[in-house]
């Protein structure tokens, strides 16, 4: 009886299918890339030669518009009414008494309006920094 032999099969490597992979992934990233909206408010800081390396962690924005941002971390800014600041301060502070607060506020602003967000921390202790842009700008 005569066996018959099986012809093996050659495989071979298809580099279009892998090029494919990769095209739909950059298309993919591309687009979703252009999907994220960047959180960060337009405010002209004013200039200092004073600059400091701390980063502070709790953020009050006053945009020129007299509109009232605040926020955590790396967060997202949310907009509140002036109302609104000393209770989220409270709150934020309290979870983590050593934070400090930095305020934003745009240079046209109003010196009255940064007054009354720096009254909010001095009446309630808390350690507030003046966010400013260096003078070589």
């Amino acid at each position: 009886m005569k066996l018959k032999r099986r012809s093996k099969a050659i495989g071979d490597f298809s580099m279009a299918s892998m090029t494919d992979v990769i095209f739909l992934l950059l298309i993919f990233f591309m687009v979703s890339s252009t999907l994220v909206v960047p959180s960060a408010l337009r405010v002209l800081l004013p200039k200092s030669s004073q600059q400091t390396n701390a980063r502070p962690v709790t953020r009050v924005t006053v945009t020129p518009e007299g509109e009232y941002f605040v926020g955590v971390g790396n967060g997202a800014d949310r907009q509140v009414t002036f109302e609104e600041i000393a209770p989220f301060l409270q709150e934020t502070l309290d979870q983590n008494p050593d934070m400090f607060v930095a305020l934003y506020a745009d240079e046209g602003v109003p010196y009255g309006e940064v007054v009354k967000v720096l009254n909010i921390a001095v009446e309630n202790r808390y350690q507030m920094v003046l966010a400013t842009r260096p003078l070589k700008e």
